[in-house]
């Protein structure tokens, strides 16, 4: 059977995480979005497993279930040097063992918790108890593993289950480095928010003979992955190397010379683009024989805030995505497979934009320095200019 999965977000107790973030919240908007597994995230938060035990059903096998939605036990780390990893976890009892040995300050007030244990160590632990783990968003500036080191084999020594690649790189862009042929891509939305711009915004559709952890974890080990679905790569907030204060997108080489400071005061940030072009081994992606399609998306309602020049979080933006939910049931099948004239006759403007999303006539002005990209309908995607380099000078 094929599902709709995201693993990676947090709950309520993470920093800079909605209040929101519950298992009563998540359910829903996941079946809107068309996902049918969804990670807990903040799983090695003894709090929020208390929530999720109380407002779950277990059925079995790592799997636990509220309003028809699945759910799999998962959280992120950050370990040293910064690094996140996510875990995938057999269940709940595994989910307290590991969290009560795992040596960390805060882990019983924020939902990530941060230890001193490099990479390798974690591995370890975790494989103990049949964990799968691998690193989060791999290649951004702040706390991916690339950002640290040159190869994944440095961190953990031994081969990882998987490669998170972010929102800010696709599989074009990590099959250029030649370490990763051999391990399957997920794509997650690491989603701090229930609203349905940040839930699902990016999901991996597996290939699972059940909804189970075992089924999961053979799945992954054995490359089921059968497409990624993410974001375009340039409206990931650290795509480009770009000031983290006026957010001005900066010239690599400038900005080194410069020591990464701005001419704002601000600190320059390294974006993804230019970090995998120094560990490339290739010019062009070589994709493994397994690696299935990687299908860019953008989340509906800032597509229909775009076009009505509106907060993706107001209610003319809202009303018009639940509308167009009610006519269609899913944001996912909304994007890619209704036909244009059937959402032409519930809004012909929408219809307009997610025919230009699909056409990849969407201009996009990219992002980075922690400010996601921006996308208009205003004139036809000018890649010329949508990728133009700000240099120091230009300030």
């Amino acid at each position: 059977m094929l599902v709709n999965a995201d693993f990676h977000l947090h709950s309520c107790f993470s920093s800079a995480s909605s209040k929101d973030m519950l298992i009563k919240n998540m359910a829903p908007k996941a079946k809107l979005k068309g996902l049918q597994l969804l990670g807990t995230g903040d799983a090695f938060h003894p709090g929020w497993l208390d929530i999720v035990e109380d407002s779950t059903t277990y059925l079995g096998d790592g799997i636990y279930a509220a309003d028809d939605m699945n759910f799999v036990l998962t959280t992120e780390v950050e370990a040293k040097h910064r690094i996140h990893h996510v875990i995938i976890i057999p269940n709940i009892e595994t989910a307290r063992e590991l969290s009560e040995r795992l040596d960390s300050k805060n882990k019983n007030t924020d939902g990530r918790p941060r230890t001193e244990y490099t990479g390798a160590e974690l591995l370890e632990m975790v494989r103990e108890y049949d964990c799968l783990i691998g690193p989060a968003h791999s290649f951004t500036p702040w706390t991916g593993m690339y950002k640290s080191y040159d190869s994944i084999y440095d961190c953990y020594e031994k081969k990882p289950d998987f490669v998170e690649l972010g929102l800010s790189a696709d599989t074009d862009m990590a099959d250029t480095v030649s370490e990763l042929k051999d391990f399957p891509f997920l794509t997650n939305s690491d989603a701090h928010s229930p609203w349905p711009h940040r839930l699902g915004r990016e999901f991996n559709q597996i290939e699972l003979e059940d909804i189970s952890y075992s089924s999961i974890k053979k799945a992954i080990r054995n490359k089921q992955v059968k497409a990624n679905y993410g974001l375009v790569p340039n409206l990931g907030k650290y795509h480009m190397t770009a000031c983290t204060k006026c957010y001005k997108i900066i010239d690599p080489l400038i900005a080194k010379e410069n020591k990464m400071k701005c001419s704002c005061g601000g600190r320059i940030k390294k974006g993804v683009d230019f970090r995998i072009s120094e560990i490339a081994d290739y010019k062009e992606p070589k994709h493994p024989g397994f690696r299935p399609e990687y299908v860019h998306l953008m989340p509906l309602a800032e597509l229909i805030a775009s076009v009505y020049d509106k907060g993706v979080t107001t209610k003319t933006v809202q009303g018009k995505w639940q509308r167009l939910i009610n006519e269609f049931e899913t944001e996912i099948d909304i994007l890619i497979n209704v036909p244009l004239k059937d959402i032409g006759k519930i809004d012909s403007a929408i219809a307009g934009a997610i025919e230009a999303f699909r056409n990849k006539t969407v201009n996009i002005t990219p992002g980075g320095g922690g400010k996601y990209g921006q996308i208009s309908f205003d004139k036809l995607f000018d890649e010329n200019k949508s990728d133009k380099i700000l240099t120091l000078d230009n300030f």
